[in-house]
């Protein structure tokens, strides 16, 4: 049997290809299916709401993406998903991609990240 070596993605190509397909990640270059499961979301979901209720009651300049991906190093082609991410509205316009993707790059940005473990 022979072995294929998985194919290596830059950051670039992951952007044209997955930007828009959310059961994907990107890994040092390699594609990572997600695999989302029903109890996964619901409990993603319920923390979500009670974070966004937190923000809304303290009035602070954040918001909680849809969807959103983060560059975590700018030299390494890894594009995480978050379960939830906590992004700081005031910071956001200094992000380089935002405005054309919702893609993060500065660590300013990010108030929260949340991942809930797979059960």
């Amino acid at each position: 049997m022979a072995y294929t070596a998985p194919k290596i993605l830059t950051f670039e190509t992951f952007l044209d290809r997955y930007c828009d397909n959310f059961r994907y990640e990107l890994a040092d270059g390699e594609l990572v299916d997600m695999e989302p499961t029903g109890p996964h979301e619901t409990v993603s979901g319920k923390l979500a709401t009670q974070i966004g209720i937190a923000i809304a009651a303290e009035k602070l300049p954040w918001f909680i993406p849809r969807t959103c991906l983060i560059r975590p190093f700018s030299d390494a082609a890894t594009a995480r998903r978050p379960d939830i991410v906590v992004l700081d509205e005031t910071a956001i316009v200094s992000e380089p991609l935002w405005e054309r993707e919702p893609v993060i790059t500065l660590g300013r940005s990010i108030k929260l990240v949340v991942e809930v473990e797979r059960f």
